[in-house]
């Protein structure tokens, strides 16, 4: 069976200070997508597309595309402001794509099989794609899959970091997925943002942003795009998450979840000062 990694490499980089997408970060000058490239095509998968804005398109097949042509089929989808449905436009000041749901649905005309979806700049390890392709090689519609991670594994020592806690039901079914924001280490606990602050235990599993779908989803999902449009689209800086949108599915049914444990740890680039670390980390595996 075909199966495509759609890599979500739009973003700006903004905490970072630049296009950490291109970062070399490996003891042979590697950035962290050359290693998830390599996990993926192990695992089986045969095709990548790239999520990128149209404006980046000559870098990034220049720094990145070609090295892996010849190797897998490799394609493009572009991440833009516009054009949106119904006709609409973006407001005024808006200079950021709609988010990680939005750069899925881009993706919708040059996917047509069971697909991966990660993050550019995330080190994800080998177990969690092998996990994914035996998950999507007897896939039905409407039955997903996404790979989580201790939470522990998934902070950053220079800085606080957003993520997806997820709750599963008793025969590992994600039930839902809350987003936590600002979530830190401090005085040896690990607390998120809230009023109360929210103590959680790091064992927590979380979305890092790595799913396995069939094509089915971007139907539904063009559905809630144009409904958080309809609702949030005057404002600048709201984003269409993709974990929102799954768990939206999940309550209404529409689609089912299996999590998925990794047994390899995570890691990437949220700050400069995580870039060290990553080096460190990827020098030994």
């Amino acid at each position: 069976m075909d199966l495509t990694l759609v890599v979500l490499a739009a973003g700006m980089g903004s905490r970072y200070g630049g296009l950490k997408q291109l970062d070399p970060v490996g003891p042979h000058g590697e950035i962290i997508l050359d290693y998830s490239v390599r996990d993926a095509l192990t695992a089986g998968f045969n095709k990548v597309v790239f999520v990128i804005r149209r404006e980046m398109l000559e870098v990034f097949h220049e720094s990145v595309g070609l090295r892996y042509e010849g190797r897998i089929q490799v394609a493009y989808a572009f991440q833009e402001l516009e054009p949106l449905p119904g006709g609409r436009v973006s407001p005024a000041g808006r200079t950021k794509p709609w988010g990680t749901g939005h750069a899925v649905l881009t993706a919708a005309s040059v996917v047509t099989d069971p697909f991966a979806v990660i993050n550019a700049d995330d080190y994800y390890g080998p177990s969690g794609f092998r996990k994914l392709a035996n998950f999507l090689t007897s896939a039905h519609a409407g039955h997903y899959a996404m790979v989580g991670y201790p939470l522990e594994k998934t902070l950053s020592e220079h800085g606080s970091v957003s993520r997806g806690i997820c709750q599963p039901d008793q025969a590992g079914h994600l039930v839902e997925i809350v987003e936590r924001t600002a979530i830190a280490r401090k005085n040896g606990e690990i607390i998120a943002e809230g009023n109360p602050p929210i103590l959680l235990s790091g064992k927590e599993p979380t979305s890092m942003n790595f799913w396995g779908f069939t094509p089915d989803l971007f139907s539904p999902l063009d559905c809630l795009f144009d409904e958080f449009l309809e609702e949030f689209g005057l404002d600048p800086k709201a984003e269409f998450y993709l974990p929102a949108a799954i768990s939206s599915l999940i309550h209404s049914r529409e689609c089912t979840v299996k999590l998925l444990q990794s047994e390899d740890s995570w890691f990437g680039l949220t700050y400069p000062g995580d870039r060290e670390l990553v080096m460190e980390a990827l020098a030994t595996i």
